[in-house]
């Protein structure tokens, strides 16, 4: 587990490159799904964090035509994310966006808190660390991607990632621009799709030992090699356990009897 990759960020703590001991245990294939979130959405009448709050984290070449100026916050650090008032789950990009046309596409603007209850209606639980590490690396050692350390294999687009000059211009080379569905590329030798880009997955364990942010794992469909490189299978990073955004899912595990 872990890499000393020379492009890893020393911030995120990747290494050391280490053996860890992991139990039995059952994954998802693939991230949870519009029509799955929906399906406990309706059981349960839950609310998001996104839906308490009055908005989200949109990437800003996405937010909605009829988002008005008013119903954005724009952030100095981060000009590519736009707060956009009413984005969630069921609408991305915020006023007059849906998810109608991506019911298989992976569920997005869902913060830790509310994979968490996700996990719980569904008799799930999301992956530790070493779960999903040991997961995305479907039997490989120490290679930077689920299918080897070449990125696109005579050419071959394995994950949906940027290309292009981040944050102008997304020439879409993998065929997405945003979320892709959630079975989309071929899935690693586990039979589990996407744990390389497309979204940024939840993981059940705290990023650091100050216990105030959660890690994510896997990438999102903004990495870029200029600015993100983290859709390498050992990055990480942090964020807190009510934030969410346009490229933020989950997956779930299950304990194996």
């Amino acid at each position: 587990m872990g890499s000393e990759d020379p492009e890893a960020f020393v911030e995120d703590k990747e290494g050391p490159v280490r053996t860890e001991e992991v139990p039995p245990f059952y994954m998802d294939e693939c991230a949870v799904t519009n029509n799955q979130f929906n399906a406990f959405v309706d059981e349960t009448g839950y609310k998001t964090d996104a839906e308490k709050y009055g908005w989200s984290f949109v990437f800003f070449q996405f937010v909605s035509k009829q988002v008005s100026d008013n119903e954005k916050k724009y952030l100095p650090q981060t000009p590519w994310w736009l707060g956009v008032i009413g984005a969630d789950w069921q609408k991305p990009e915020g006023r007059g966006s849906s998810i109608t046309n991506r019911m298989d596409h992976p569920v997005v603007h869902v913060s830790w808190n509310d994979a968490m209850a996700y996990c719980e209606w569904s008799g799930k639980r999301l992956p530790s660390e070493k779960e999903w590490e040991y997961a995305a690396r479907g039997g490989l050692v120490q290679k930077k991607y689920p299918w080897g350390d070449e990125l696109t294999p005579n050419g071959v687009h394995y994950c949906n990632i940027w290309q292009g000059e981040f944050p102008k211009l997304n020439t879409r080379e993998d065929g997405y621009a945003g979320t892709a569905p959630s079975k989309s590329f071929p899935p690693n030798a586990y039979g589990l799709y996407n744990m390389s880009g497309n979204v940024w997955e939840w993981s059940s364990d705290w990023f650091g030992s100050d216990k105030s942010t959660k890690a994510l794992r896997g990438g999102s469909y903004l990495c870029h090699k200029s600015y993100c490189n983290r859709y390498r299978i050992a990055a990480r990073v942090p964020n807190t356990p009510d934030t969410s955004s346009g490229n933020i899912g989950f997956r779930c595990v299950g304990n194996h009897n």
